[in-house]
C-alpha cells in the first residue's frame, strides 16, 4: 500500500495537472494538502504585509473551487496553517508515509521549503509544470540558454516549438488515508476578505478563457494590450495563471484550435507571444537562481536608498504625478493593473523618485492578485537595468505614456475622483 501526500503550491487546478495526475496513478491512498506558510502572513522588509487582501480574496475563491471539484471526485482538501516542514512531520506521524509529490518551483523560498523537508528525511518528487514550453524540448539546455529574449524566440520559432499538449484531469483519485480531524481544515483558513474583481478557481479561470475566445477577442489583443482600462483590452489570464488555476498549455491549444477555426492573426500570435515571454522568465531561473535575487541582480548597479516618505508617497498615490497616483490608486483598490502601467509605475518609481526597486517589487507582491515570482521579479529586474536586457534599463517619460495611452484624462479621472 503506497500513501502519497500530494502538496498544492501554485498548480490549484485539476486539469493539465501531472504532478496530480501521477499521484492518483502511483498512490493506494492520496491526501491533497495546501499549506499557508507563516511567513506570508509576516511584514516585509519594508514594514508593510506579505499579501494583501485582494490577493487573499482570489486565493480563498481558488481553493474553495478546487475543494469542490476534489469532493466532486470523492476526495477533498486539507487545508493547514505554519511551517510546511512542520506540518509535514505531523501529516507523516498521522499516514505513516514520507512520500511527496509537488509542484517544481525554481524560487528561493520554494527551494528552502523542499530542501528543509527532504533534510528530515522525506521523498519529495517534484514536477515541473508551470511552462507552457516543457524544457525538455527546448533547442538548448536551460543553463545554456540564450540570455537576450529576442535570441531565445527565435530559437523556439526556428525549431518549430509552439507548446507542450496539456493532459486531460484525472478520472480517478484514491481515497483519502485515516487522519485525525482535527490535524487539517476542510475549510479555508483564509479570513473573510474584500470583494475582488475577479473570482478565483480553476472554473472561472476555464470560463473566462471560454468568453474571451467565444467573443474573438484574441483578434484585437495586440491592438488593445496597451490600453489602461476595461475587461477586454487585454486577456486577463494572469490571475488564474499566477495560482496555477489556469495551465499556460490548456491556454496555448485553445488558442490553436480557435486558430483552426478562425484563421491565425497578429492578436493570436501576440497572445503565445507574452505566454513565452512568461516562459523566458521562469527558464532563466535554472541558469541563473538566486543570483536574480541580489540587490543588484545581474548587473553592476547597486539599487538606490529607500527612503519612507517616498515610498508612502509613491504606494498611496500621492505622488503629485496624475498617471502615478491614478496607477496606484488602482492597484491598492483592484489589486491589478494593465502590464503598461506596471512598467510605468516602476519607471517613476526607480528613475524620478531614486527609490529602491527592492521596495517596489514587494510592493506589487503585495497587491497584485496575479502576482507570479517569476514575472515579477523578471520585470523589475528588467526595468532597473539588473537583468539580462541589452539596454540596462528601461526608464518611461511620464508625460509621454499619459499623452499616447490616456490623452483624454480618463484613466486618471477615474482613479484620482476615488
Amino acid at each position: 500500500m503506497t500513501t502519497i501526500i500530494y502538496w498544492f503550491r501554485n498548480d490549484l487546478r485539476l486539469e493539465d495537472n501531472p504532478a496530480f495526475k501521477e499521484a492518483c496513478r502511483d498512490a493506494t491512498l492520496l491526501l491533497p494538502i495546501y499549506i499557508h506558510a507563516n511567513y506570508k502572513d509576516e511584514l516585509t522588509h519594508w514594514g508593510f504585509p506579505r499579501i494583501a487582501n485582494h490577493a487573499k480574496a482570489f486565493l480563498q475563491a481558488s481553493l474553495k473551487d478546487l475543494r469542490s471539484q476534489l469532493a466532486a471526485k470523492g476526495s477533498t482538501l486539507l487545508e493547514f496553517k505554519g511551517d510546511a516542514a512542520e506540518i509535514m512531520q505531523v501529516l507523516r506521524d498521522q499516514t505513516q508515509s514520507g512520500l511527496v509529490y509537488c509542484e517544481q518551483i525554481e524560487a528561493p523560498e520554494e527551494l528552502d521549503q523542499v530542501t528543509v523537508i527532504e533534510g528530515l528525511g522525506f521523498k519529495v518528487k517534484q514536477f515541473w509544470q508551470s511552462s507552457m514550453l516543457d524544457p525538455r524540448d527546448l533547442p538548448f539546455d536551460l543553463k545554456d540558454m540564450p540570455d537576450i529574449f529576442t535570441r531565445f524566440r527565435q530559437d523556439i520559432e526556428r525549431d518549430g516549438l509552439s507548446y507542450a499538449l496539456p493532459i486531460v484531469a484525472p478520472e480517478f483519485i484514491p481515497p483519502l488515508p485515516c487522519l485525525n480531524q482535527h490535524e487539517g481544515q476542510r475549510e479555508s483558513l483564509l479570513s473573510k476578505q474584500s470583494e475582488s474583481p475577479f473570482v478565483g478557481g480553476e472554473c472561472s479561470g476555464l470560463a473566462h478563457l471560454s468568453q474571451y475566445l467565444d467573443r474573438r477577442l484574441p483578434d484585437t489583443y495586440k491592438q488593445t494590450r496597451n490600453q489602461l482600462m476595461g475587461m477586454d483590452y487585454s486577456s486577463k489570464f494572469s490571475p488564474w495563471l499566477s495560482l496555477g488555476c489556469l495551465s499556460p498549455r490548456v491556454i496555448a491549444d485553445r488558442l490553436k484550435n480557435y486558430e483552426l477555426i478562425h484563421g491565425a492573426n497578429d492578436g493570436t500570435y501576440w497572445l503565445w507571444f507574452e505566454l513565452l515571454w512568461r516562459d523566458y522568465f521562469r527558464f532563466l531561473h535554472f541558469k541563473y537562481g538566486r543570483k536574480l535575487y541580489q540587490p543588484k541582480g545581474l548587473g553592476k548597479q547597486q539599487p538606490n536608498s529607500f527612503h519612507e516618505e517616498q515610498f508612502y508617497q509613491w504606494s498611496s498615490g500621492l505622488t503629485g504625478e496624475d498617471l502615478i497616483d491614478a496607477g496606484m490608486r488602482e492597484l491598492q483598490q483592484t489589486g491589478f493593473l494593465s502590464n503598461r502601467m506596471r512598467q510605468v509605475l516602476a519607471s517613476y518609481w526607480i528613475y524620478d523618485m531614486k527609490g529602491d526597486w527592492r521596495a517596489g517589487a514587494a510592493w506589487f507582491e503585495s497587491q497584485l492578485i496575479d502576482y507570479d515570482v517569476y514575472s515579477n521579479q523578471g520585470n523589475w529586474l528588467y526595468i532597473t537595468g539588473g537583468g539580462t536586457d541589452p539596454r540596462g534599463g528601461r526608464p518611461f517619460n511620464v508625460q509621454k505614456q499619459a499623452k499616447d495611452h490616456d490623452p483624454d484624462g480618463v484613466y486618471r479621472a477615474m482613479w484620482l475622483a476615488k
